[in-house]
């Protein structure tokens, strides 16, 4: 039967040279009519005219936390959420804001529980539009009397205790009063738990910030971060050149956008920026982003429940966003070593290269060790789809361009079903069900890095989740990461026809 093999044709622009990535077991590069080449461009570079696709992006790639964290999960966030919907309509129509907007911070900031406190004490952000003490009063003119806050704070954690205690029903019922009564004191002396002050308040701040910045998505922005740190972000952005008489005027004469900020600074590119915004960490840096996935959560609540739920599983079943990415419907896994040689002969997995520190990762010896006691050989597992493969690639290559040399440690690429059962009767971190490294699709990397290395991976695999292309996760000795369809941009495909390969062997490892 005729197969057409791919090769991978590998440019590095750090190292100047091209290199050719072997499907065979590593001596020689094949002579393929259907070429993949992994281009030094980057299909992800920001470009002004996708901005919104960038905006959108972000949102995706930031979506996980959102469904993993909020309270309840996503679905009982935003039915809390919701209930405020007149409160907040009366608090945008007022100020000028979006209410899907402010409703969105709202599911954010606090999942829409009015008595919730980011700290101990009244001291941390309150609130539904979690606001600091100072914001409220220099700001926002709310009424704050911070020491009476703290002092019923403490007194309704007191009873809270009590009311969920062991003590007799009547006495946990009258502990329970004394909350109710000791909360809405609490609400005349501090509005920020007060529903509708709280809410007006959020909105005032983000009416401010819109006419203080000249755009939507930066007062969004700023509301995590503040005004002026979003202020020294755009100024090192726009550097050496001055800014305008004002920010709002900056923004305009310059056309900036948050999504532009964020995907056009990196260590390399606009630096100054970057650091800046990394510096903030990345619950203000990627906040904007986090806005848009709420926002896209409470449509799904309101429009499409099915949808919404469909995801909160996909989100719920791992501590990433990989089947979201992955799922299994889509993305089968290989279920056998006789399935895995198949893939490798019809080029739908490659085989790492065995010498490969030229493009900027090496094999741990470890990889595969358990291939011997399903008497098979270790190469079997080390391949991965070439989607994947060129994702990896890009990876090390940022690696090596940010940090000026390195190379990572590939532990783990592909496997099968039985060697996945294998793995989890040994290892504890391993997954009993569904691994996504059976698809081909997923790769760990080993965590023993330089601090440069280090700095420069995590930076690689940030953009590239804010950029919805992969997900990845912190493992005990390793990053898990799987990619999603978009690494497919990395491979630009050339084909020229369908010739018989001479070796059969070059199709893949020695198995």
């Amino acid at each position: 039967m005729r197969r057409a093999v791919i090769a991978l044709a590998v440019v590095l622009l750090a190292a100047g040279v091209g290199v050719a990535a072997l499907v065979g077991g590593g001596e020689d590069p094949l002579e393929s009519p259907e070429t993949v080449r992994i281009s030094g461009q980057d299909p992800f570079a920001y470009r002004k005219d996708a901005d919104d696709e960038f905006l959108r992006r972000g949102r995706d790639g930031s979506a996980h936390v959102l469904y993993a964290l909020s309270p309840g999960g996503a679905e009982r966030t935003a039915e809390r959420v919701v209930r405020w919907k007149p409160l907040i309509r009366r608090s945008t129509k007022r100020h000028g804001v979006d209410p899907a907007t402010l409703e969105a911070v709202i599911f954010l900031e606090s999942a829409g529980r009015p008595e919730v406190i980011a700290g101990p004490t009244p001291e941390s952000a309150s609130g539904l539009g979690q606001i600091l003490p100072s914001t409220g009063t220099d700001l926002l003119d709310m009424s704050i009397d911070l020491a009476e806050s703290k002092r019923l704070t403490r007194a309704i954690q007191r009873e809270a205790g009590r009311a969920e205690g062991r003590g007799r029903p009547a006495a946990r019922r009258d502990a329970s009063r004394r909350v109710d009564r000791l909360s809405e004191r609490r609400r005349r002396v501090d509005e920020r738990f007060d529903p509708a002050k709280a809410l007006d308040g959020a909105a005032r701040y983000l009416s401010l910030s819109e006419r203080h910045l000249g755009r939507e998505d930066l007062a969004v922005a700023a509301y995590h971060m503040g005004i002026g740190n979003l202020e020294d972000i755009i100024a090192a952005y726009l550097a050496p050149e001055p800014v305008s008489a004002t920010t709002r005027q900056t923004v305009r004469d310059n056309d900036i956008s948050y999504a532009q900020l964020y995907f056009d600074s990196s260590p390399l590119r606009n630096p100054r920026t970057y650091d800046k915004l990394r510096r903030l960490g990345d619950d203000s840096r990627t906040y904007l982003f986090r806005v848009e996935a709420a926002r896209e959560i409470l449509r799904l609540y309101r429009e499409s429940p099915d949808e919404l739920s469909r995801l909160a599983d996909l989100h719920g079943r791992k501590a990433s966003a990989e089947e979201v990415l992955r799922p299994r419907p889509e993305n089968p896994p290989y279920e056998s070593a006789d399935g895995l040689r198949a893939a490798y002969d019809r080029g739908e997995l490659i085989a790492l290269p065995s010498a490969p520190r030229r493009l900027g990762y090496r094999i741990d010896p470890g990889m595969g060790e358990l291939a011997p006691k399903l008497d098979e050989r270790r190469s079997l597992y080390r391949g991965l789809r070439p989607a994947a493969f060129a994702t990896l690639l890009h990876i090390a290559r940022q690696v090596r361009e940010v940090a000026g040399e390195g190379t990572l440690t590939l532990t783990s690429t592909v496997r099968d079903v039985p060697y996945t059962r294998l793995l989890a009767e040994s290892n504890p971190e391993a997954t009993r069900g569904f691994s996504l490294h059976t698809t081909g699709y997923a790769f760990d990397i080993a965590r023993d890095l330089r601090d440069d290395e280090r700095r420069a991976l995590v930076y690689a695999l940030e953009r590239l989740r804010a950029l919805a292309v992969i997900d990845w996760v912190y493992e005990p000795g390793a990053i898990h990461v799987t990619v999603g369809p978009d690494g497919g941009r990395f491979l630009e495909r050339l084909e020229s026809g369908d010739r018989e390969r001479a070796s059969p062997t070059n199709r893949r490892p020695a198995l």
